[in-house]
């Protein structure tokens, strides 16, 4: 290894624990902001989950009841810095299945507001964002890999159960 490269390891080294604790609170505020308005009117939460038309009906109630405690059980891990892969890749599935739903109703021709961040069920036509949602999505999932890839940050559960 020549000297540049070693020092551009050992840069990354020192900045990739920073920018892993950045990612990963950004990510645990941005659950945050997802789940509290959902939990705050868990009936509109659920009529959020039916407008996709995907999970039978039978499923909705309990999926729009859940999936913000979900997420805020994943934000607390995330805040902690407490089985972050594990974590990232929970979000990464969560944020797979917000995509196909995303997905599913734009090429439906559903026009509905997603309900991300509380609201959420059937619009008025033309209403709807559908590529500026998915962009938001690829974002997120942009986060999701970052974490998947480089765990190790500071100031997390993590790194004290393993004395760094």
């Amino acid at each position: 290894m020549n000297v540049s490269s070693e020092v551009e390891t050992g840069r990354w080294a020192a900045v990739q624990p920073w920018l892993s604790l950045v990612v990963r609170l950004a990510m645990a505020v941005i659950l945050v902001a997802a789940a509290i308005p959902k939990m705050m009117d868990i009936p509109q939460s659920i009529i959020a989950v039916r407008a996709y038309r995907l999970l039978p009906e039978a499923l909705v109630p309990f999926v729009g009841t859940m999936l913000p405690f979900v997420e805020l059980l994943l934000a607390l891990f995330l805040f902690a810095g407490l089985f972050t892969r594990l974590s990232a890749i929970v979000w990464l599935l969560m944020m797979a299945a917000f995509s196909a739903g995303v997905i599913w109703a734009w090429s439906q021709g559903y026009s509905i507001d997603c309900g991300c961040f509380g609201g959420g069920g059937d619009v008025a036509e033309g209403t709807t964002n559908y590529p500026l949602h998915m962009l938001e999505r690829a974002g997120f999932i942009v986060l999701g890999a970052y974490l998947v890839a480089w765990p190790r940050s500071r100031f997390s559960a993590d790194g004290w159960m393993k004395g760094d």
